[in-house]
This record gives structure tokens, sequence and C-alpha cells, in this order.
């Protein structure tokens, strides 16, 4: 009887964790994007480093360990293969960005907090849609004036909140919508969700709350980052605000909804963070 809740209690501890990573960039890829694959592999190597990999997972990340260190093939947002996950970063990134007969080449040295993952999470699938409601038009470059989607799907019941990151010091709440009373948005299992539609809400929410969203792009090109975040047990969205623009969604500031959200994540094992990073630019 005093075993057990000790054991959950020191499952779901967390550790501060460092390391780097060297990434040779590809000769297409922007810096700007670089910078975003270059500090993720680094956080996927830390993790795999301090807590190992999952043997015999099925996952489009390659994670060889060699002598205690671990080595990277194959990249994707996803941290199925490893098994830990990253809680909050501490503190900037380090860059050291150089050229080399090779081309561009990007250091990163990141500092952050991680746990281990000691119980399958929940399958959930989030899909970002360009000028579609269907899933096939999952895609992750936009151009300026093209229309944003999103569908949801969970095997289980819970609660549901989607933030976008526009990568500079803004976090927009897109989820609960503008004009809900609700303070997070509850989702049923099994069912596929769509959002930022009101043609299509399937009676999950009334149309006239629905916001509908255009990507819009003032540079060249721009990353965003998109949170989508789900868990069986509830939770409130961050304490944002309303921007004082009628046609932007409320607002809070990227280090305080990192700090929100880490405190979440820190509550909660079973919370589920799904990121997708788009990227947006000019015609």
């Amino acid at each position: 009887m005093l075993l057990f809740p000790q054991f959950i209690l020191h499952a779901q501890k967390t550790v501060t964790v460092h390391g780097e990573y060297t990434y040779v960039v590809p000769g297409d890829e922007s810096l700007d994007k670089a910078k975003v694959t270059a500090l993720e592999r680094a956080k996927i190597s830390i993790l795999a480093d301090t807590f190992g990999t999952v043997v015999g997972a099925t996952s489009t990340i390659a994670v060889a360990t060699e002598n205690g260190s671990s080595d990277i093939s194959q990249f994707t947002l996803g941290e199925s293969s490893v098994k830990g996950e990253w809680i909050e970063t501490i503190g900037e990134p380090e860059y050291h960005i150089q050229y080399s007969d090779t081309g561009l080449v990007i250091n990163v040295k990141v500092r952050g907090k991680a746990r281990e993952i000691v119980s399958a999470g929940v399958d959930v699938r989030a899909r970002i849609l360009r000028n579609g409601t269907d899933d096939r038009f999952e895609a992750a470059d936009f151009k300026d004036g093209d229309d944003l989607y999103l569908s949801f799907s969970s095997p289980v019941s819970g609660y549901l909140g989607v933030y976008l990151f526009d990568g500079t010091e803004n976090v927009y709440c897109l989820l609960p919508y503008r004009n809900q009373n609700e303070s997070i948005f509850r989702t049923e299992a099994g069912r596929r969700y769509l959002f930022f539609s009101s043609d299509d809400t399937q009676g999950a929410v009334n149309p006239d709350v629905v916001d509908e969203y255009v990507m819009t792009c003032s540079g060249r090109t721009e990353l965003n980052r998109i949170y989508v975040i789900f868990s069986p047990r509830e939770f409130y969205k961050a304490d944002d605000r309303h921007s004082g623009d009628a046609a932007l969604p409320r607002t809070l500031s990227f280090e305080d909804f990192s700090r929100w959200l880490s405190s979440c994540r820190s509550r909660d094992d079973r919370m589920c963070v799904e990121i997708r990073d788009i990227t947006v630019s000019k015609k």
C-alpha cells in the first residue's frame, strides 16, 4: 500500500537535461526552418541519451546508440521513439552557425526539463488542413491568403486546447473560440471534429461562435507553430487576453504560455501535446 504511490511519484519526476546537436542543413532549407529542425533534433537526441529508446517501436525517427551517445538518421517532430518527453526549455537555446564545404552547419545547445514516459499515451489524430476540410488537404506549407482548418479525433473523451505561436513573442488561443464561455473544449471519444469552419461544425458547437482563420504573411516566409493540447483529465486554458484587434484571437506572451504549459504537463502525465510547424509564404 505504501510502495504504489511512491512509484507513481517517482515515475512522474522531471529532471533537468542539457546537450547539443550539430545539423548539416540541406541546400533547399531556409535558415529559420533549419534552426527549428536543429533544435527539435537536439531535444530528441537528449531524450534518447537520458531515457533510452523504445525497443521495437515503429517510428519515422531512427535513433542509433553507440558508446552512450545517440545519433538520429531521420527526423520528425514526433518523439514517439524515445522513452522521454520534453517538458520545458530553460533559457534560450544557443546557436552557432557556420559555413563549411558541405554547406550551412548549425550547432545548437539547449537545456530543459524532461521526464520519462512510463505509460502509453493517447493516440490522438490532429491534422492541419489547407483550403479544404477533408483530411486529404493536410499540409505544412501555406501561402498568404490560404484558409486554415484543423481536424481532430481521439479514442477517449477529454479536453482540448489549440494555440498558435507566431515565431516572435505572441501566442494566440485558437480553441476554445473567442466567444465560447467554456474555459476548455470538451471532446467525445471516437468523434471527428473539424475546427475553424462555421459551415461544417457537425453540431459540436454553435456556428455563430466559430472563428475562421486565413493565414497571412508580412515577410517572404514566416514560421508558425501550432500546439494541439489534449488530456482525458480536465484542465483550463492559459490566462490570455483580448488583443484589442477584433480580427485576432486572444493572446499571451510566449513566456507566459510556456510557463502555463510546463505547469500543466508537470501535473498531468496523460496530457498529450501535438506540435505542428507550418510555413506561410508570399504567393
